[in-house]
């Protein structure tokens, strides 16, 4: 799930949401998105996201999302090995369900800002699109 931890500049750390409605597959709370043929599918490997869910929704429902902005930055898990070669500035992929990002670096669409201190799989990092 990615979470908004700051908006750089802001006065308020929320999302403006828009209603939007879920494509083929239920989609999680937190999960990057992107509109296709108007309908929110999720963002997945190397596809850059436009919003993140701030609700779960099945197929055809109408949930509220959060518009992705490059002033904000994000904490998510991180799955994959070899964690401790990531570094800050860096770009990650998405998993494949578009609700945390990969240790890949090839083609990444989600650059590294905090590792936390990170070590093993599922530790939460920070992250910008």
């Amino acid at each position: 799930m990615f979470n908004l931890k700051k908006i750089e500049g802001g006065r308020q750390n929320v999302h403006e949401p828009e209603m939007l409605t879920v494509g083929a597959s239920d989609l999680a709370i937190g999960t990057a998105c992107t509109v296709n043929n108007g309908l929110l599918v999720a963002a997945t490997g190397t596809t850059k996201p436009t919003h993140i869910t701030l609700a779960a929704g099945a197929k055809g429902k109408t949930i509220p999302c959060g518009r992705i902005e490059s002033n904000q930055v994000y904490e998510t898990p991180v799955v994959g090995e070899n964690l401790t070669s990531l570094k800050v500035g860096q770009k990650v992929t998405l998993s494949g369900d578009g609700t945390n990002v990969t240790t890949t670096t090839t083609n990444g669409v989600a650059t590294i800002v905090d590792l936390l201190g990170a070590t093993a799989e599922g530790d939460f990092i920070q992250v910008r699109f």
